[in-house]
């Protein structure tokens, strides 16, 4: 089995990549920081690994209207020279990207071939570094994602709980709709991805495929399930609101629709991504 890398060990999906196969090279910012692209050269250099997953991002949706130039270095850039050091030495790449490339306005579930329009900086600079990495040359796949959680880091499930703790009522926006992701269920196909890879590279692997928790929902009904599952554990169900997203206005308008079609990850690999509500109920588990 070839010796992976991953970056970004620190964030939900690079640490559940990490648990998942403990001995992967899982590198924090502390060691390889594409603020610091030197050290990138260096880990491949040292390390000398079969595969790498970039599981690093500047993830910070609103406060990137204002730190755009953190944004791109983290998003565009630094995954760029990854690629670069990568196609050099003849590594596959695997690099997570996002739903928030797209406006949300499609009415249906976007495939690998729409059209990209990012509303925001966030979703522009995940979209630079998804054209940065297929423009170095690399044996790369990008994997879109959407929605993640996980029961470490920061995240909207995290988040919900915690405001359950001080507020008997909480208020969901109900007409965004996508798909919610479990870290350790997108690192498991991440995973699988890579051990393909591994078995010997095809020229049909590189580009973009979408995984993400089959099935989509509201935030909305994500806050009911997640205090469903709860529930069932002897937890307090608080009132949860429905509101429009004009009743929660933030710096940058998220999509209104971002599901993602993931057929071409079950065609070109055999991987499919399972029920967002079963990856939501380990995740309670685990809290």
């Amino acid at each position: 089995m070839s010796r992976i890398l991953v970056t970004g060990a620190n964030g939900q999906v690079g640490g559940a990549i990490a648990r998942a196969r403990p001995e992967a090279i899982a590198f924090g910012r502390d060691r390889l920081d594409f603020d610091r692209p030197a050290t990138i050269a260096a880990a491949l250099e040292a390390h000398a690994p079969g595969l790498v997953i970039n599981a690093a991002a500047y993830t910070a949706v609103d406060q990137a209207e204002t730190d755009a130039a953190a944004a791109m270095r983290a998003n565009r850039d630094g995954p760029a020279e990854l690629a670069r050091c990568c196609a050099g030495r003849g590594i596959p790449l695997i690099h997570v990207s996002t739903d928030y490339v797209f406006d949300g306005t499609k009415g249906a579930p976007y495939v690998e071939t729409d059209p990209t329009a990012p509303t925001g900086v966030y979703g522009a600079s995940k979209r630079a570094g998804e054209e940065a990495v297929l423009a170095s040359g690399a044996r790369a796949v990008i994997v879109r994602t959407a929605w993640v959680f996980s029961a470490t880091g920061r995240n909207f499930v995290r988040t919900l709980v915690g405001a359950a703790a001080r507020n008997p009522t909480l208020r969901v926006v109900a007409d965004q709709l996508g798909c919610p992701t479990a870290a350790p269920d997108l690192a498991q196909v991440l995973l699988g991805i890579a051990d393909r890879l591994a078995s010997g590279w095809r020229d049909g692997y590189r580009g973009i495929v979408h995984a993400a928790g089959s099935g989509a929902t509201t935030w909305h009904g994500l806050a009911v399930a997640l205090f469903e599952e709860r529930a069932k554990r002897g937890e307090a169900m608080p009132g949860i609101v429905p509101i429009p997203t004009a009743a929660w206005p933030t710096p940058v308008r998220r999509p209104a629709d971002s599901r993602l079609d993931q057929a071409l990850l079950l065609a070109r690999f055999g991987l499919a991504m399972p029920p967002w509500r079963d990856g939501l109920a380990r995740v309670v588990e685990q809290l």
